[in-house]
């Protein structure tokens, strides 16, 4: 019997599937992805903000022993710290992301854009939808990046003591965040770094898709849908398109951050004008590898966040019944 209502439950949800339509269907594909992708690899992101933004006692360590002093000062949990934030914005960005990267594709390709309809239609509709998507859900990343900065001693806490590390602002969740951004600088102050971000996820955006279909194009059709092909095919996108664009995004997380940093000489905490200044100060000031700070956990992160990303969103496109698109011709 049971089986039976397990039997009429799925035959339900599919019943409900089925009737929405496919650019529903995609935002839901894309939702989970990015959930799924996100939170696996959350330990490591919060490393890699840690290194990124140079914050105290992190300075000189590396990942291992990064990994430790987390699990040291914030338990267990320390490692999950903004990934709430995390998966509130790549739900939304995600779902955007993949959704509009159908719909340009499929706008380049009816408008017969002289783009041709080879993989350049894809590293184009990928850079237009990543852009889409950070322009709609920067607050939420800069919300995660600032709780993910934060690292609070509870054994301190436990006894009553200081927590000597960082200086105020301290923030309890995401709405404060939020809202303490927006009196320090209105709307600009929700947006802050998005200059380095845009700049960065154009050319990455563009790229991930671009080699992602690039090397689905020599994988014979019987395995187009495979897991084996998928996962290798969406690390080796991500490894490659991050690489290209990450000094960006270490000067992107550094703008994020800077008002819970010390002030400068001038008295303020505004170390960047822009994004050309923000990577030419850290080259003069802080020398050129911390551009690529974080970079090897990065590695170890994108591989298995983009291939799961890539996979999920296959897969979830293949169970809800979404047709097939026109795949991309060799220029």
């Amino acid at each position: 019997m049971g089986s039976s209502q397990g039997s009429t439950l799925s035959a339900d949800v599919m019943s409900l599937v089925d009737t929405l339509p496919v650019l529903a269907k995609t935002l839901i594909a894309g939702g989970a992805a990015g959930a799924i992708a996100k939170t696996a690899v959350a330990p490591l992101e919060r490393i890699k903000i840690l290194l990124q933004t140079r914050t105290n006692d992190f300075r000189t360590l590396g990942v291992s022993q990064s990994l430790k002093k987390v699990l040291q000062f914030d338990g267990p949990l320390g490692f999950y710290k903004g990934n709430g934030a995390s998966v509130i914005r790549i739900i939304p960005y995600a779902a955007l992301h993949y959704m509009t990267y159908e719909v340009y594709r499929d706008w380049i390709l009816e408008k017969n854009l002289p783009l041709g309809s080879g993989p350049i239609v894809d590293l184009v509709a990928g850079s237009a939808a990543g852009g889409t998507a950070v322009l709609c859900t920067y607050p939420l990343d800069l919300a995660r990046t600032k709780l993910a900065y934060q690292v609070s001693d509870t054994r301190q806490s436990l006894r009553g003591g200081a927590n000597g590390f960082y200086r105020q602002p301290t923030y309890s969740g995401i709405k404060e965040v939020l809202t303490m951004a927006y009196k320090e600088g209105g709307p600009r102050g929700l947006y802050r770094g998005i200059g380095p971000t845009l700049i960065g996820i154009l050319p990455y955006a563009g790229l991930k898709f671009y080699i992602y279909e690039e090397l689905k194009r020599h994988v014979p059709e019987e395995h187009q849908n495979s897991v084996r092909m998928h996962l290798p095919c969406g690390a080796l996108a991500g490894l490659f398109g991050q690489t290209i664009t990450y000094p960006l995004d270490v000067v992107r997380r550094q703008m994020q951050v800077e008002n819970l940093q010390p002030m400068t000489s001038e008295g303020n905490n505004k170390r960047y004008k822009n994004t050309f200044d923000g990577l030419n100060t850290i080259v003069r000031t802080q020398g050129w590898r911390q551009l690529f700070a974080g970079l090897s956990i990065n590695y170890i992160k994108i591989v298995p966040s983009v291939a799961i990303g890539f996979t999920v969103y296959e897969s979830m496109k293949s169970w809800m019944r979404i047709p097939p698109r026109e795949r991309s011709k060799p220029a």
